[in-house]
């Protein structure tokens, strides 16, 4: 099916992992390899359609505050995530994008990301972009960290365009999300994109991740195509 009006970038708040799993009676870690699984058939529904944008939000910066053996797993799950996306990507023309930091997660982690940044650093037809270790504000403080002189100093060439210039989504063809979705039914970004979302449109769905099928994204697009953007004119 064809649908007009198409997003450029969608972003995705992957949430409910640990719910589902409890309400399964699952361990914690059966809910983030359902989800997983979810977001690896989300991202071929999203090429499908043609979007060339997806983002998800795989670790935040206050994630570190969860246990350590939940913290482990996910850091393994991570590595396998990168090496079923990256073989996807060498198949598919997608370019792969790691959004946040690489000093706190694991060495072998850090490594596998940047091989697979080198490896589709050409690539322009999608892209995909994988936020591990990732918060808005931290975002900013970095980037503002990067572009102000010393303490005490003062910038006076800081402008709205050269922190867009210079945060973790500069490569992107769009920057910011024209759609956001968030599942597991919560209703907020939580520090998600802050910069980039000024104008996203938002979508918030009950389903844990693990049960949002490629179907129920597909009518996340549909909705999306029907409004009506005013970027507050």
């Amino acid at each position: 099916m064809i649908i007009n009006n198409l997003p450029n970038h969608v972003a995705i708040i992957p949430d409910g992992n640990r719910r589902w799993a409890k309400d399964c009676g699952l361990p914690t870690f059966e809910g983030h390899r359902k989800g997983f699984d979810a977001l690896i058939e989300i991202g071929k529904k999203s090429r499908e359609l043609g979007i060339k944008i997806l983002t998800a939000w795989a670790f935040s910066t206050e994630n570190w505050d969860r246990s350590k053996q939940e913290i482990k797993y996910l850091m393994e799950l991570f590595e396998l995530m990168i090496d079923k996306n990256l073989e996807e990507a060498l198949k598919n023309n997608i370019k792969i994008i790691h959004l946040g930091r690489k000093d706190r997660i694991s060495k072998k982690l850090k490594k596998k990301i940047i091989n697979a940044e080198n490896k589709t650093k050409e690539f322009n037809k999608y892209y995909l972009c994988i936020g591990l270790d990732y918060g808005g504000r931290d975002e900013i403080v970095r980037t503002i960290s990067k572009l102000n002189p010393p303490a005490g100093g003062q910038n006076s060439n800081l402008s709205e365009y050269l922190i867009s210039k210079n945060l973790d989504t500069k490569v992107l063809p769009f920057t910011d999300p024209d759609l956001i979705i968030r599942t597991g039914g919560e209703q907020r970004l939580s520090g998600f994109m802050l910069w980039q979302a000024q104008y996203s449109e938002l979508m918030f769905i009950k389903k844990y991740l693990p049960d949002f099928t490629p179907q129920d994204f597909e009518n996340c697009i549909k909705n999306y195509s029907v409004r009506q953007r005013r970027f507050g004119k």
